[in-house]
């Protein structure tokens, strides 16, 4: 695994991480062959005194052959990273019955976070609204409603290894399951105005006991 990636926490994590690798040695690959094969061509075909130039022809066989090799490895990139697509990004495919749902919205220059009261409905007098602050409970599913006030933002938690666009006037469904406790930065991942390098939350992952102490504290029975 690729040490300088940042620490992962989510369930999904690790297979956004094993497609990173794969297609990170791919590369390293491919950038080796071609930079020895030029170094070749370099002294192979060097100016040499009494060596004339000779036209050479290109190869339909070779360009055959490197043109269907791109297409399969591409093509087998893309099946395999579509069910890991449609993991994260499909609402279809979220788990069911979530443990926490809190609507996410991005606007110059902060993120409001609203979570619904004890009633679970969002957009009633209950609702628990904050700024740059999303709390959740670790080991729970939490489902983000995602949307913006003004421009478009993105929000990130490279931890996650999560990343979606918000959208003025539409709402955008994700999910995550956090493994581990602590306390990770939610940047905006979209340039957004002249604010934009400031805009930063904050994903605190409670232990349950925790999380509940913090519920507890914001709607006393």
């Amino acid at each position: 695994m690729l040490q300088w990636l940042p620490e992962n926490v989510s369930t999904f994590g690790q297979g956004v991480d094993n497609l990173f690798t794969l297609i990170y040695w791919i590369t390293v690959v491919v950038f080796i062959a071609v930079m020895a094969t030029l170094i070749t061509f370099l002294i192979k075909y060097r100016h040499r005194e009494g060596h004339r130039a000779e036209y050479i022809e290109g190869s339909t066989t070779l360009e055959i052959v490197w043109t269907a090799a791109t297409t399969l490895i591409v093509f087998g990139l893309a099946m395999l990273s579509l069910p890991q697509w449609n993991k994260i990004k499909s609402p279809t495919d979220f788990p069911e019955n979530p443990d926490v749902v809190v609507q996410v919205s991005g606007k110059q220059f902060n993120w409001d976070m609203t979570y619904p009261g004890p009633d679970n409905e969002l957009g009633t007098d209950d609702d628990l609204e904050l700024e740059n602050e999303l709390h959740v409970p670790v080991d729970a599913v939490v489902h983000i409603r995602l949307t913006a006030e003004d421009v478009i933002h993105s929000f990130f938690v490279p931890q996650l290894r999560l990343k979606q666009d918000a959208l003025p006037n539409r709402f955008i469904d994700v999910w995550f399951k956090a493994i581990k406790a602590g306390r990770y930065e939610i940047p905006c991942a979209e340039l957004c105005g002249f604010g934009h390098s400031g805009m930063l939350g904050y994903l605190n992952v409670h232990t349950q006991a925790d999380y509940d102490a913090w519920v507890k504290e914001r709607w006393p029975q």
